[in-house]
């Protein structure tokens, strides 16, 4: 029996069943999306996950395909913990790990700086020269003759570092100068600037200016909160990070976008309730003599986890965070997009100079003092290890400012554990070399792994 005609005259041809190559189109449009939405969930598992179980599964293929974040950082340090723990049974006392969270907040603070460049895939080699101009400023304007309040010399140091920020993001970004020519000058002439105002100020001594014992500035490192207090404190940043988390992660579900299954939300929460009760119970522990005793969280600690933690929801939460990644991933779609370009990039570079000016703070208030010998050219090496250890790219738009906290606490470990072996100085700057090679070295790998999966 023929089938009837068309009315275009001509006789519908069923597909041949046969046929391997054909498809329904609804078939295909439902593997299709069904392969799209595996590779979200893969990619970024906080997206699509409504399970724990999901959510890890995700994160699992993640790091499989080369997306293996902090991982390597996380695992080192366990490494280089227990290596120096079998050479050296004091390495987990609690005076010594106190003494490596302050040595850590310099560099964690070096590292955030120096995270604002890198994400624009740029450099800013002067954050060390830049640190020391504030140190100076802020010394100079809480001592005497000026004798300004402590937090006003603060701020003004600040600001300085903010202008100068302002003034090599404007020469980088409206005069199209390569950062890395910019910032090397930037060493040189503020390097230059130290001495001038070492010189310009009497009260320094051979270059040095001491800062008072009686000052909250000396005090920011070499005092410390009440046990009480430190408690108190880790009390309410939990409770602050668990509202938020769980808040925000609620709210973005209400309104149908992506959000983490509240399961993670909770074991993040924990995860970081464990990490300061661990490091608030070592702080609070006598370090000191019966008669003299010691204890409590150093007020230097603090400052570097708000400075993370507050800079973490500027480049999470704002629209200036998100332009910045953004840029860094691909100048030319962020401009195309309607991105202003010059203006985002000269705000990453003011708030690199202003992070540094908070490293000179604690720089100056661990020593005492503020010296024209300050070696900015360590500094900057310190600040680029810190950022790139902690699994910040080198090629721009991928990183995170707890990228700092880790790399700090890597590089502040290998400091301290290799002082207590008694390796001269030389090992130490060799250790640390070994460590960045091979953290750039995973950086690269992992990327073309990405590429390759991709």
């Amino acid at each position: 029996m023929t089938d009837e005609p068309t009315s275009g005259g001509q006789t519908p041809v069923d597909p041949p069943v046969s046929s391997v190559a054909y498809k329904e189109p609804e078939t295909e449009i439902v593997e299709e999306e069904a392969q799209a939405q595996e590779d979200l969930a893969t990619t970024a598992p906080e997206v699509l996950a409504d399970s724990l179980g999901e959510y890890l599964r995700a994160w699992g293929k993640r790091v499989r395909s080369g997306e293996s974040g902090a991982v390597p950082v996380l695992v080192g340090l366990v490494l280089i913990v227990i290596f120096f723990q079998i050479e050296q049974s004091t390495f987990l006392s609690s005076e010594n790990l106190v003494n490596l969270f302050v040595q850590a907040t310099v560099f964690i603070l070096f590292g955030a700086a120096e995270i604002y460049a890198l994400l624009l895939s740029e450099i800013d080699l002067s954050v060390g020269a830049v640190a020391g101009v504030g140190a100076f400023v802020i010394a100079e304007l809480i001592a005497s003759p000026v004798n300004l309040p402590w937090w006003l010399g603060i701020a003004g140091g600040l600001f300085v570092c903010a202008l100068i920020g302002l003034l090599q993001g404007s020469l980088i970004t409206r005069l199209y100068l390569p950062s890395f020519v910019v910032t090397l000058g930037g060493l040189l002439g503020f390097t230059g600037v130290i001495i001038e105002l070492a010189q310009i100020d009497k009260t320094a001594v051979g270059g040095v200016m001491s800062i008072s014992t009686t000052s909250p500035v000396y005090n920011l490192v070499n005092a410390n909160m009440s046990p009480a207090l430190s408690w108190i404190v880790l009390i309410a940043v939990i409770a602050g990070y668990a509202a938020v988390s769980i808040l925000g992660a609620t709210r973005r579900r209400r309104r149908g976008l992506s959000a983490p299954p509240l399961a993670v939300v909770l074991l993040k929460v924990g995860l970081a309730a464990l990490a300061g009760v661990v490091v608030v119970i070592i702080c609070t522990r006598n370090r000191g003599t019966p008669l003299v005793p010691l204890r409590g969280v150093p007020w230097v600690v603090l400052l570097a986890l708000l400075v993370i933690a507050v800079w973490s929801l500027l480049l999470d939460k704002t629209k200036v965070g998100r332009y910045i990644y953004a840029i860094g991933a691909n100048p030319e779609a962020a401009r195309r997009a309607g991105i202003n370009v010059p203006w985002i990039r000269t705000i990453a570079f003011m708030l690199c100079s202003f992070t540094a000016g908070l490293a000179g703070l604690a720089y100056e208030s661990r020593l005492g003092s503020i010296a024209t010998d300050i070696d900015v050219g360590n500094l900057v090496l310190y600040a680029v290890a810190a950022a790139v250890i902690g699994g910040t790219s080198l090629f721009g738009g991928r990183g995170k400012m707890i990228h700092a906290l880790l790399g700090g606490v890597v590089i502040a470990a290998v400091f301290n554990g290799l002082a207590l072996m008694g390796i001269s100085a030389a090992g130490v700057d060799i250790a640390t070399a070994i460590v960045l090679i091979l953290a750039v070295t995973v950086d690269s790998v992992v990327r073309r792994r990405g590429a390759t999966s991709s």
